[in-house]
């Protein structure tokens, strides 16, 4: 029996500290031995968001021992990797470097060949890291600091169909929260606010709601919560606040879903239609409910990696390293952070925005 190829992921764009060891089996699939995660939800809380300065320090100190943690827990020794594949962007540029500058250092010392993943691939090819998902799927990826929909095509092969024109979809949820008075990273406390609210109680923007095709904006609604938020005085009138908030994110992605299914079959030949959803605001069970109904009535099959695969994770970066790896597209050590990094490097951007409308 041939021996599998056995990859360590290492993840530091944002605010965790993670890394993981994975294989795979007699038939090609991936077999996650270690997947750890250490989040820095304490360092930032008093600060309402991520400060990177922090976030950099905290992965320098972390870093070490979260990899050794995962190679210990794969039941596998150091010597026995053949790859390492470390996050080179999107992201904070202080804290792609950490794990970059870790995971190339590790590599040279052991002679094993590097390979620099970008965060969106991980996340675009998260869901095969549980299920024998072949291209081509539609992929939602929701998140802090992403909200895209995008082709998935085959390993380096996306097109992207929309995006957001300002904030990301998880930014929306937490600085609602945190207008709302609730404690950083609030954004998962919105829904549960919301079951205890009205959410026809206040009539919210849905900003480029009927223009940009499946593009997504979120900063007028932002604008329009921090003016009602001035006036609230009772508990009563943010429990409806944020069920009108979360009543209106539904109601924008139902539309824009709708939108990006039309453009994903109108641009390429199905076998089957699968829809992804994946990033931290996938977690939201009102957003899931919804997304899994509005897949049955388009005849989508829906897909949601596990929670603990949907946030940012070193596992789907070491997947991506292994599909790399196999075809052996390893790259120099001197490969450089990228805080913007698209994975459709011909997307059309709208001046100024940054995106395609």
């Amino acid at each position: 029996m041939s021996k599998k190829p056995l990859i360590l992921g290492i993840e530091t764009s944002c605010d965790e500290t993670a890394a993981s060891i994975i294989t795979e089996n007699e038939q090609g699939n991936p077999i996650i031995l270690s997947n750890i995660v250490s989040s820095q939800v304490n360092v930032h809380k008093e600060f309402g968001g991520v400060v990177p300065e922090l976030a950099a320090r905290s992965h320098v100190e972390k870093i070490n021992w979260i990899v050794q943690k995962a190679i210990n827990e794969s039941g596998k020794k150091i010597t026995e990797i053949d790859a390492v594949a470390s996050t080179a962007g999107p992201g904070l540029v202080v804290c792609l470097s950490i794990g970059l500058s870790f995971g190339k250092a590790l590599a040279a010392s052991i002679n094993k060949p590097f390979i620099a993943i970008n965060h969106l691939e991980g996340h675009a090819l998260s869901p095969r890291l549980i299920s024998n998902l072949d291209y081509p799927y539609l992929l939602l990826l929701i998140s802090g600091g992403h909200s895209q929909f995008l082709s998935v095509e085959g390993l380096g092969k996306y097109k992207r169909l929309g995006t957001t024109i300002d904030d990301a979809l998880g930014e929306a949820f937490d600085k609602t929260a945190k207008l709302l008075g609730v404690a950083f990273p609030g954004g998962p406390q919105i829904e549960i606010l919301a079951k205890n609210g009205n959410p026809n109680r206040y009539n919210l923007p849905k900003p480029i709601f009927n223009k940009g095709g499946c593009n997504l904006s979120f900063a007028g609604l932002k604008t329009a919560i921090l003016k009602i938020a001035k006036n609230i005085k009772t508990e009563k009138e943010k429990f409806d606040l944020a069920a009108s908030f979360q009543k209106t994110i539904e109601e924008i992605l139902y539309k824009k879903t709708k939108i990006a299914f039309r453009d994903f079959e109108n641009r390429i030949k199905l076998k089957e239609k699968i829809f992804v959803v994946a990033g931290g605001v996938a977690a939201n069970k009102k957003i899931r409910s919804m997304l899994i109904n509005l897949c049955e009535e388009k005849n989508y099959k829906s897909i949601f990696p596990p929670i603990e695969l949907c946030g940012d994770n070193a596992a789907m970066i070491a997947m991506v390293g292994l599909e790399k790896f196999k075809l052996k597209q390893f790259s120099n050590l001197d490969y450089p952070a990228k805080p913007r990094w698209s994975l459709d490097e011909e997307a059309a951007f709208l001046k100024g925005a940054g995106v395609r409308l």
